[in-house]
């Protein structure tokens, strides 16, 4: 639910993107706005070239120009850094590390030379079903964590404003919480 949009439509979104852009030393992605009712922000594209940067129509009216700067190069040095591509790579692993375990205890199940250890195979393979899957996903979260970390710092370097970004940020918290169904 994705509208892209040119200068025309939103001359304030697209101009920032624009302007980032350009001091970023990267091409000009495709600009989007989405009609989701929270306050958010997004970048997509397997490189600098295939980019598009996505801000929903809540964080456009909640924001101010230094702090949707803020937030957008916060989405630019995701983009810079290729860190979708890195988080493609870092889930394919996870995945992969899932599968191949549960092989293994298939294997085990219907390999038949158990008989010979007392199926130390299989509860090996069991344990390693269960086990490597949870630290795959944990190496996953920390990649996960550290390039969010480095956005953070990129997008404050690339601005030159970090307190605009620390604003953007304490205001979109605040407004998902205003917006929080209460129990």
């Amino acid at each position: 639910r994705v509208h892209l949009i040119t200068y025309d439509e939103d001359p304030r979104l697209y101009g920032i993107v624009q302007r980032l852009a350009d001091k970023a030393g990267l091409p000009m992605p495709e600009v989007g706005i989405s009609e989701v009712p929270m306050p958010n922000a997004f970048a997509t594209g397997r490189n600098p070239k295939n980019a598009a940067v996505v801000a929903t129509r809540p964080l456009l009216n909640m924001l101010n120009d230094d702090e949707l700067e803020g937030v957008l190069a916060h989405e630019l040095t995701h983009v810079k850094n290729r860190d979708i591509l890195v988080m493609s790579v870092a889930s394919t692993m996870a995945s992969l590390v899932s599968y191949i375990t549960r092989m293994a205890v298939w294997a085990s199940i219907f390999s038949g030379s158990d008989e010979d250890n007392g199926g130390g195979h299989l509860i090996i393979a069991l344990l390693a079903d269960m086990l490597l899957p949870i630290a795959a996903m944990l190496v996953q979260l920390g990649v996960s964590r550290n390039r969010e970390y480095m956005a953070d710092e990129g997008g404050a370097r690339l601005t030159g404003k970090p307190m605009a970004l620390a604003s953007a940020l304490r205001t979109i918290e605040s407004g998902c919480s205003s917006r929080a169904p209460t129990l």
